[in-house]
Order: C-alpha cells, then structure tokens, then sequence
C-alpha cells in the first residue's frame, strides 16, 4: 500500500508540474519575451561568425599578398633554386667519408684466425 500511495503522489505532482508548463507556454506575454530573447542570440552568433569570417579573410589577404611580393630575385629565392649547395654538400659528405675511411683500422686476432692445419679437438663424452 505504501507503493501505491507514492505512486499516486508522484503522477499528481507531474500532472501538475505539465499543468503549469502549459500554462506558462500558452500565455501570451512570455512568449513575446521568449522571442525577442532568440532574436538577440541570433544576432549575436551571426555577429561572432562576421567577426571570424573578417579575421579568416584577412589572414588570407595577407598571405597572399605577401607571396605577390617575393621576387624571383630575392636571394633566398636564388639560394634554393640553385642546385650549387646540393653538390657542395655531396662533396663535403663524400669527403667525409673518405676520410673516416682511411682513419678505420682492423686489428687482426692471430689465435683466433682459422687455420686448416690444425685439428680443432672434440670434447668427448663419457
């Protein structure tokens, strides 16, 4: 029986909580207020997005507006078109090498060179 009578207790109060919720959408001056407020958040993310539309384009203004400006004469332009530093730094590593080549020894182990003559012994079981 306590079930039941929290059970009908609560539909009462949903009942009611819609009854005034209704109400309160069905009145007319609410409603004007509610539309004036969605109309204030329209302009202001149509004012947001204005803003960042501005700042893209403007950003994109500039760059292209600054690669107008480089120059097929600038020198560091010249300095990546040409292909004089590559074969410098081909020559500078090759030489490198060569160096690092005639710097490397190899020590030779006499005992442990292999040698035919000799008969490697075997460890017998017993």
């Amino acid at each position: 029986m306590l079930v039941l009578s929290n059970d009908t207790y609560l539909n009462s109060l949903l009942s009611k909580l819609l009854q005034d919720y209704l109400e309160q959408t069905n009145s007319s001056a609410p409603s004007q207020a509610v539309s004036a407020s969605s109309n204030l958040e329209i302009i202001y993310v149509l004012l947001i997005i204005g803003l960042f539309g501005f700042f893209t384009v403007g950003v994109m203004l500039t760059n292209i507006r600054a690669r107008r400006l480089e120059n097929s004469r600038d020198p560091y332009n010249t300095y990546i078109a040409t292909d004089i530093w590559h074969k410098k730094d081909r020559e500078y590593f090759q030489a490198k090498l060569i160096e690092n080549y005639k710097l490397c020894c190899v020590f030779e182990n006499q005992l442990a060179v292999e040698q035919p003559s000799m008969q490697i012994p075997e460890a017998r079981s017993s």
